[in-house]
């Protein structure tokens, strides 16, 4: 069979071992998100949108603030290690935030503290796991592997939400929590059985005064990075508020229950289970890719907004997941491929701070719009982020076919002339 086939990176044992890991954890980390958001928009709350906002920016805001600290850590330290900190950190809160859920004494003040600590963690656990890839499978394997990663993430939203719904409506969202804690033992697990000898040989740059800021420095210097992080934050400030997109229009539009808002997330993730698969088949993606997938995102996300009934929503949703997995795994395989390997984890974090640390600027607006103006207005800005995303790889696809002309020799055109 060739080396192109889809499933090509389990061929190596270490992936294979951190792939099942990876899978149940987040299994349990999208039935923990379901379950927050909702304990915020119902119980804590009176369908307050703009409190889900809060929670969602206090998660994921510290992606941005700590930017130079967690790409430095991904550089300089051993990964294998960080994750496994990181990781029973990240189980120790959700046992807490499950304990105060459970005994009836949870607040919303609470829930947001939880939250910023869960974004703490998650600040330096995201780019050493987006970055520890390489080392189980080496850059010939990277963009195969980032590919079957997003497939494993979005099976596990497809799972864990449809899941999260049944349990809180059978058992509340306490014992979520609980079961989110419990899960993060198999990718504990997992880091613990990996083949140490196996581990492919890491770069390790310089520890030097001027690590923090070379990252920033080394993006500003190539312009196709910096095109393609501009596109990210664009989607990811504006287009990826999905808890505040489809908790609300689960309530307000279509006046469903938690089982329906679980199921509206599992249809987001059936289509980017469906793109990070299509994903995984290409060799080397491109920026005609990142165009055609941020303008398919911005016109499904728009279709989603004047769906009818929770049914073509559903439909839309699907179509928008596989958009947006197509342009989060390209570009994530893209950028890891162009960069130079000591600069890889500094320019990762940049990536997911702007991605998941741009998601707070955009989550409380977002939120607002949903009280103020109705849910359906608030997908309105996803859509448009998708189309001014797409203008912008659209630009730098121009300013590099000039490029590639003004490089060409002045005689290539008329030796083929007749």
């Amino acid at each position: 069979m060739s080396d192109t086939r889809l499933f090509r990176s389990l061929r190596f044992y270490n992936y294979r071992v951190w792939a099942i890991g990876a899978l149940v954890s987040n299994i349990g980390t999208w039935m923990q998100r379901i379950a927050q958001d909702w304990l915020v928009l119902t119980v804590l709350t009176d369908h307050d949108a703009s409190a889900v906002g809060i929670t969602i920016a206090l998660q994921f805001g510290p992606q941005l603030l700590l930017l130079p600290l967690t790409g430095y850590a991904a550089d300089h330290f051993d990964r294998r290690r960080l994750i496994l900190l990181t990781q029973a950190l990240l189980g120790l809160l959700a046992i807490g935030l499950g304990l105060v859920t459970l005994t009836g004494v949870v607040t919303l003040w609470q829930v947001y503290v939880f939250a910023l600590g869960l974004g703490c963690v998650t600040a330096f656990d995201a780019p050493a796991r987006q970055t520890f890839v390489n080392d189980l499978v080496g850059e010939k394997h990277l963009s195969n592997a980032v590919a079957l990663n997003s497939t494993s993430f979005n099976a596990a939203r497809m799972i864990g939400p449809a899941v999260a719904g049944l349990l809180i409506a059978a058992v509340g969202s306490g014992w979520v929590f609980m079961i989110n804690a419990a899960s993060f033992a198999a990718v504990l697990g997992s880091l613990c059985l990996l083949r140490l000898d196996e581990l492919l040989p890491v770069a390790r740059p310089r520890h030097n005064a001027g690590g923090l800021t070379e990252g920033f420095r080394y993006v500003w210097r190539r312009p196709e990075l910096k095109a393609i992080l501009l596109m990210l934050f664009m989607i990811g400030t504006f287009g990826f508020n999905f808890a505040v997109y489809i908790s609300t229009m689960s309530v307000k539009a279509f006046h469903g229950e938690a089982s329906l808002y679980g199921f509206m997330t599992s249809s987001l993730a059936v289509g980017s289970v469906a793109g990070a698969l299509l994903a995984a088949k290409r060799e080397r993606p491109h920026m005609r890719l990142l165009c055609c997938s941020t303008l398919g995102f911005g016109v499904c996300c728009g279709l989603a907004a004047l769906a009818p009934n929770a049914y073509l929503f559903a439909a839309a949703l699907m179509l928008t997941g596989l958009a947006a997995l197509t342009f989060m795994t390209a570009s994530n395989a893209l950028i890891q491929l162009s960069t130079e390997p000591t600069m890889r984890g500094r320019v990762m974090a940049l990536r997911m701070a702007i991605t998941m640390g741009g998601t707070p600027l955009g989550a409380p607006v977002v939120g607002w719009l949903a009280d103020h103006a109705g849910p359906r207005w608030a997908m309105s800005v996803g859509a448009s982020a998708g189309v001014i995303a797409a203008l912008i790889g659209s630009i730098m696809l121009i300013q590099q076919r000039r490029q590639r002309l003004h490089r060409r020799p002045q005689g290539a055109d008329r030796q083929h002339e007749p």
